[in-house]
């Protein structure tokens, strides 16, 4: 098990939530892929490990892993909801042919968000930037 996992289990604990077989398992597959994966491909990953596992397990940790700020839900038009265990500062780029969406780190952008809420009023809290292309395999085919 990767030291990262270890700490968000340790997070997890300190806080009160118990730790089941299950929940360890889906949020080691999260950590450990970064693939983006939907809570269904969550599911069938860990469905041959855990048979009596269901899709609202799945969904029901994904919430409580979001709320605990461990997790963000990424959303693009009316494809199902990806997660993403990687919280620190970073942006997407996303394939428009196959939807793989991979992280990518890019200078602050402090300043776009100050010149934003120096011409609207806004109190900006958030960020969100998506780029869009074809991926390297995409491009092959």
């Amino acid at each position: 098990m990767s030291t990262r996992v270890q700490h968000a289990l340790e997070q997890l604990k300190a806080t009160g939530v118990r730790i089941t077989p299950q929940r360890h398992a889906i949020l080691a597959y999260l950590m450990e892929s970064m693939n983006h994966p939907t809570a269904d491909e969550i599911y069938r990953a860990l469905e041959p490990k855990f048979p009596s596992m269901s899709v609202a397990t799945v969904y029901n940790n994904l919430k409580m892993f979001m709320e605990a700020g461990m997790v963000h839900e990424l959303t693009y038009g009316d494809n199902s909801s990806r997660f993403d265990a990687n919280v620190s500062d970073h942006f997407h780029v996303i394939c428009e042919k196959c939807g793989k969406i991979e992280d990518f780190i890019y200078p602050s952008l402090k300043d776009v968000e100050h010149t934003a809420e120096q011409s609207t009023g806004f109190k900006v809290k958030d960020l969100r930037m998506e780029l869009y292309g074809i991926c390297s395999s995409c491009k092959e085919q």
